[in-house]
């Protein structure tokens, strides 16, 4: 009887142990599977972001190796001129249709380019235009460090390299990012780019320039060339520095320096020098923006008249209520003529409002907007509404 219980106990035990051993063997199976499963989705996350960081498509739909998106925005402006009603603005307009197109050629070596359409007619009796204005090629030389070539936006401010109308807001865009940096700018050369750390990312461009002078009393935004036959007597340099220690946090310096900004169409040359300083927050729906550019022109002809100096600086604060509604208010100020013989030449302009995303990739815009000159001519107040879109 002894003995019938110790065989029994002991095929009991033993059974308890293959059993356990099948329930580790199981659970290391199950273990990798998991394993494999967060690496099949850690790669897929980063190659997410890779393609949004890298690729000027924010979004798309993708045919094999070629990716189509694209934006648009239409515009409705009622604002009345504030002095005696001849500077009012009261219009409709579908401003602009964009369509990108990215293709891959190897996992290194990529196409990208963007093809638009302005204020949909363009004749020599219409205001439209046909503009291109991406159109590089992608060299990831090694890991996470890259260098284009062709026609690319310049990395400065905000809404240059990113304007999809659902990803800022306010009908039109702010008047620092149009007269002191000229949205959208963009120029022909090369551009390095890359992660220094997880933290800290680097652009350093060499690429075409600007070309104005004295018969555009030496405004910024006059002298964008478009890469359209643009005068090479004179390149330029662009470099930006970005930090990103937390989520939701960025802070960027951009430096852009001339030897020439009339490209030597002038007696005298006039370097440029400009420094940009952008800082944004997202925390819990609450944002705030703020950014600050500053041209410096060395000649006598911009000295004459104040517009040696030219700056500009704005503050938008805003809070995403849900994912369908955010609010805004920002205040904006600029000056093309800041310099000491400039005069009465500083510009302001407060805007708040709303917008309304029915869709993550669709939005309805609404806000009210107040400008102040100190010379009191062209102010204008009212609102303006508007519809935006990118896929």
């Amino acid at each position: 009887m002894k003995k019938v219980l110790l065989v029994c106990a002991m095929v009991l035990i033993f059974g308890a142990i293959f059993a356990q051993e099948d329930g580790i063997k199981g659970l290391k199976k199950e273990i990798q599977e998991l394993k494999k499963k967060v690496s099949e989705n850690e790669k897929k996350i980063e190659a997410t972001a890779d393609s949004i960081e890298d690729s000027g498509v924010k979004s798309g739909v993708a045919f094999g190796n070629t990716t189509l998106g694209g934006y648009g925005e239409l515009h409705m402006n009622q604002l009345s001129g504030k002095e005696d009603g001849t500077s009012s603005k009261r219009e409709i307009d579908f401003h602009r249709f964009v369509l990108f197109v990215e293709h891959k050629f190897t996992d290194r070596i990529k196409l990208y380019s963007e093809f638009e359409i302005e204020h949909v007619i363009a004749s020599k009796s219409d205001a439209g235009e046909v503009e291109i204005e991406q159109a590089f090629i992608d060299f990831e030389y090694i890991n996470d460090h890259h260098v284009w070539g062709g026609l690319f936006l310049i990395p400065v401010g905000f809404l240059n390299e990113t304007h999809e109308p659902p990803t800022f807001y306010g009908v039109e865009r702010n008047p620092v990012e149009k007269n002191i940096l000229p949205s959208t700018w963009w120029e022909a050369g090369a551009m390095f780019k890359g992660q220094i750390t997880e933290e800290l990312s680097y652009d350093f461009g060499i690429h075409s320039g600007l070309n104005v002078g004295s018969g555009d009393s030496y405004k910024i935004r006059s002298g964008r060339q478009k890469v359209s036959k643009a005068s090479a007597r004179a390149f330029a340099s662009t470099g930006r520095i970005t930090y990103r220690p937390m989520a939701g946090f960025d802070l960027s310096l951009a430096l852009h320096f001339q030897q020439d900004l009339t490209q030597k169409t002038e007696v005298e040359s006039v370097s440029a020098f400009m420094f940009n300083l952008n800082v944004s927050y997202q925390h819990k729906g609450f944002g705030i923006k703020a950014l600050y550019a500053h041209w410096i022109l060395d000649g006598d002809g911009p000295d004459a008249i104040g517009a040696d100096t030219q700056s500009g600086f704005y503050l938008e604060p805003s809070y995403r209520i849900n994912d369908n509604w955010g609010v805004f208010a920002r205040y904006a100020m600029y000056n093309n003529a800041a310099g000491s013989n400039g005069g009465d030449s500083e510009k302001s302009q407060f805007n708040i409002g709303v917008n309304y995303w029915p869709h993550e990739k669709i939005v309805v815009k609404l806000d009210f907007e107040d400008q102040f000159y100190e010379n009191d001519s062209g102010e204008r107040r009212g609102i303006n509404l508007g519809i935006g879109y990118q896929f």
